[in-house]
């Protein structure tokens, strides 16, 4: 017998051993008629990944979150679409509706989302209204499959294509207590 079969069957034994060493006082104390299943907790939303970001928002800032969150639920979507919208606009233009940046533009780049007339998002003024680039983003976001149980910064990139596909997680706290706050109101 080689040697290195014979040291990968040892170490597959001693897992064996210490497995039912562990498991083995459990499982001799468990009574399978008597058993009952345990509760699982449920989690609504996932736990932000990463560090998280947070800016102090004025008033216009606050009222495109609730724009964003108007249109989210005028689209008969979930809160976590709302967070995800959320996030996202506050990773490309930190809630404020952006227009035209002269040098400092990426691009075509306008609104609350950042989106491009030149990449058919819509024309410049309808990208500038936070209930229609709201819209355009969730209509996106319809299209990805199981957004709702992928991480957001992946449900968002998916959207996006930006060129930092990791930076929309850092938002992810403030975009569920911004939507916990205002969802109802």
């Amino acid at each position: 017998m080689n040697t290195i079969f014979r040291k990968s069957m040892l170490s597959v034994a001693g897992l064996a051993f210490a497995g039912g060493v562990f498991a083995g006082p459990i499982a001799a104390h468990a009574n399978p008629v008597d058993a009952k299943p345990a509760a699982v907790a449920v989690q609504s939303a996932p736990k932000p990944q990463g560090d998280q970001s947070h800016i102090s928002l004025n008033d216009e800032q606050t009222a495109n979150a609730k724009a964003i969150i108007a249109a989210t639920k005028k689209a008969g979507l979930p809160e976590r679409a709302g967070v995800i919208s959320i996030a996202t606009s506050l990773q490309e233009s930190k809630l404020e509706n952006l227009g035209h940046l002269g040098d400092m533009n990426d691009h075509d780049s306008l609104g609350l989302f950042q989106q491009r007339p030149s990449s058919g998002w819509g024309t410049p003024e309808q990208i500038t209204d936070p209930a229609y680039s709201t819209t355009a983003f969730l209509k996106g976001l319809r299209q990805v499959d199981g957004w709702q149980d992928m991480p957001l910064t992946q449900a968002a990139q998916t959207v996006q294509v930006s060129a930092y596909p990791d930076a929309y997680a850092q938002w992810e706290q403030q975009a569920t207590d911004l939507v916990a706050q205002h969802w109802n109101s």
